[in-house]
């Protein structure tokens, strides 16, 4: 099968950091779907795995943790799912990736895909909705409410990086399931008014500083004080903030990995801190893997009621080398807005 990998870490500007391969077809077994893969969508994962994890000599490490195709096979104690579905999934960091025409992936990570998005679109969701949603329900503890029919609530949620894959997905998931007010953070034009559209009650400028934006807001009557934060990048550079607005009793939930940082400092407000990596449950096999594929399913259902739209920024086409290259390099300079999207086999 054809396959995208790299057998070094290289910087992305060598031509060598991604390259057109071939490689074996894997072969499904235990609770394990054949997918052929459609669509793929590239997250900072990919990068920072293609920088940080060398392959064993000889061998070729393949990327790639968001993916939309046809169930092609079954492992013998697979039961979810059938040959011929369309899915879409995140998978797992520790096993080879969706950037090859074929993958094997644990059908409890693994969701139906909205049938009202094309592939590419769909490719999109997985890894950030995952995230995002076990950022918001399992960490932030945020009231969660019925689609179109939401009761406005006291929560008001600071998120920074409100733009990129995680915040697209994310500030929909609050709007559309939560009664909590959005304060989004975006410097550019185009990612303001990206956030903006979908749905952000306010924009923040995180090039300027944030406490004092926030207290006018709050002075002015239309938020009271925060309750939550979502941390998408740089919670050293802005940690001093979220203890400043936040509320006694606030939560913060992170998913960036600074180098530091002074914990202590949340102590006085009794505020609590926590780390979201949606791969925890598949990299230890935890007993409820199959809350991802349920969670899947329901996004899968929210997006083909509407509630719920893409948050793919830039289809880039083919899947192959010389694209993915230009993915990861985007993503590296951090100006993406919304998810990168790739499809088909050139």
């Amino acid at each position: 099968m054809k396959a995208v990998g790299y057998r070094e870490s290289l910087p992305i500007e060598n031509p060598d950091a991604l390259q057109n391969v071939e490689m074996e077809r894997p072969v499904a077994k235990g609770r394990d779907l054949l997918v052929r893969v459609k669509a793929i969508a590239v997250n900072p994962v990919d990068f920072k795995v293609r920088q940080q994890a060398e392959p064993e000599p000889g061998q070729i490490k393949v990327l790639g943790w968001d993916a939309v195709g046809e169930v092609v096979a079954i492992g013998e104690g697979a039961s979810l799912f059938k040959e011929g579905d369309t899915v879409f999934y995140a998978g797992d960091v520790t096993r080879q990736g969706s950037n090859a025409e074929y993958q094997v992936v644990d059908e409890r990570l693994v969701g139906r895909k909205p049938a009202s998005l094309s592939d590419a679109d769909a490719a999109a969701l997985p890894l950030t909705t995952i995230t995002a949603w076990e950022m918001l329900f399992d960490h932030l503890q945020l009231e969660r409410q019925l689609a179109g029919s939401i009761t406005p609530s006291d929560d008001v949620v600071l998120v920074i990086g409100a733009a990129g894959g995680v915040g697209s997905i994310l500030v929909q998931l609050i709007k559309q399931l939560t009664g909590a007010k959005v304060l989004a953070t975006a410097s550019r034009p185009e990612s303001k008014a990206w956030v903006e559209s979908l749905g952000a009650d306010f924009v923040l400028n995180h090039r300027e500083p944030l406490q004092p934006q926030i207290e006018t807001l709050v002075s002015a009557g239309k938020i009271g004080s925060v309750t939550h934060v979502a941390s998408l990048n740089a919670t050293d550079q802005y940690f001093d903030d979220y203890v400043a607005v936040l509320r006694p009793f606030g939560k913060i939930a992170m998913i960036d990995d600074p180098a530091s940082l002074d914990v202590m400092k949340i102590k006085s407000k009794s505020l609590s801190l926590h780390i979201e990596f949606m791969f925890a449950r598949s990299m230890h096999q935890a007993d409820d893997m199959q809350v991802q594929h349920d969670l899947l399913n329901e996004v899968s259902r929210l997006v083909d009621q509407g509630f719920i739209r893409t948050t793919a920024g830039k289809h880039l086409g083919a899947i192959n080398a010389e694209n993915l290259r230009a993915a990861h390099a985007e993503l590296e300079s951090g100006t993406a807005v919304g998810k990168i999207v790739l499809e088909g086999f050139a």
